[in-house]
């Protein structure tokens, strides 16, 4: 007698592959949105230093005038306008901010650096001090305020 042989993939074969690629699939699609939001918080950073090297260059242009509005915080307007960043609300004259910022809001605080003690504020300083507040996103999309100082 002959023995008939199957061709092909048994039941718990084709089970087993699909349970491997939807393990796959879930990594993948929990993998993206961090890389995304490591990229977009980059870009954030990215942007701050290009603002501060911006500011560092008026200050040397202008012999050694700093750029100054009445509150003592000078907004970025045009990337305000281009709508990649909102213009934040105006600051208190002695240089302290504690209002919160949201992501993609960055303020230049003149006559003011980072407190120490809460993370994200400005606290006043010598005339020729500023410091940069803008926030990142954490992992659930929510602000989690900075600060750099110039």
């Amino acid at each position: 007698m002959f023995k008939k042989e199957n061709k092909g993939f048994t039941i718990i074969e084709v089970l087993i592959v699909l349970a491997i690629a939807g393990l796959i699939m879930l990594i993948v699609f929990l993998a993206v949105p961090a890389l995304q939001r490591n990229s977009r918080n980059t870009q954030r950073k990215n942007d701050v230093a290009t603002y501060l090297s911006a500011v560092n260059e008026y200050i040397t242009n202008n012999n050694g005038k700093m750029p100054t509005t009445a509150a003592n915080v000078v907004t970025i307007n045009d990337l305000a306008n281009t709508g990649f960043y909102t213009e934040p609300t105006t600051a208190p004259a002695t240089g302290a901010r504690t209002t919160a910022i949201t992501v993609d809001t960055f303020e230049l605080v003149t006559a003011a650096k980072c407190d120490t003690t809460t993370i994200g504020n400005t606290i006043g300083a010598s005339g020729r001090s500023y410091a940069i507040r803008f926030a990142v996103e954490n992992s659930s999309g929510a602000a989690v305020p900075q600060c750099q100082e110039g």
